[in-house]
């Protein structure tokens, strides 16, 4: 049980890469366009405030994927927590759609990791 919550927060850590490139990378072009709904002009002026946000979700992808590699499960808690109340804030303040995108399967993968158990302290 205990690899298939680590592969559910890899799951959401590679989910959290995706929204660093859209954000940073794909943004002011047709896919990030299409993806938010928004005219170029306003993603043109956005660009700033999205690279912003992708490099916050770079740094909840980065702790996610360390501690599911490294098996770092206090690693693993806190930034899917960190990850649920983002998604939480977003569907609270932008749209309800971050909620099914981003929380969700940030709980998902943190009741897999607390059914799995306490996980045998890593090799550092």
């Amino acid at each position: 049980m205990h690899w298939i919550a680590r592969i559910l927060v890899a799951i959401v850590g590679l989910e959290h890469i995706g929204f660093l490139v859209l954000e940073m990378f794909l943004w002011t072009g047709p896919i990030g366009q299409s993806v938010f709904a928004m005219p170029a002009e306003f993603a043109a002026q956005t660009h700033v405030i999205a690279m912003n946000q992708g490099l916050y979700n770079g740094f909840l992808a980065a702790g996610l994927l360390w501690g599911a590699l490294r098996n770092r499960r206090e690693f693993m808690i806190f930034f899917l927590l960190c990850v649920i109340v983002a998604g939480v804030f977003g569907a609270l303040t932008a749209t309800m759609t971050i909620l099914y995108i981003q929380a969700v399967p940030g709980l998902i993968a943190l009741l897999a990791l607390l059914a799995a158990g306490a996980a045998k302290p890593s090799q550092v």
